[in-house]
């Protein structure tokens, strides 16, 4: 799937979003609008985990869908 899907698909994919990382809000949902990078860097943040690690959990979670 490529980044253009996973924007359309965003309104779906949210909730498995918040599945794997509940930890992030809401908020923080909205401003990512399926951007992989940024989703990375939010995980980075809450979770305290190095760059690519997060990059990496993203990747594995997209290959899911």
């Amino acid at each position: 799937m490529n980044r253009h899907q996973i924007r359309g698909k965003w309104q779906e994919f949210k909730g498995r979003v918040r599945t794997a990382w509940g930890r992030l809000t809401h908020n923080r949902m909205q401003s990512l609008a399926g951007k992989r990078d940024t989703l990375a860097g939010k995980i980075q943040e809450k979770y305290g985990t190095a760059k690519a690690a997060a990059k990496k959990q993203v990747k594995r979670w997209r290959k899911r869908f």
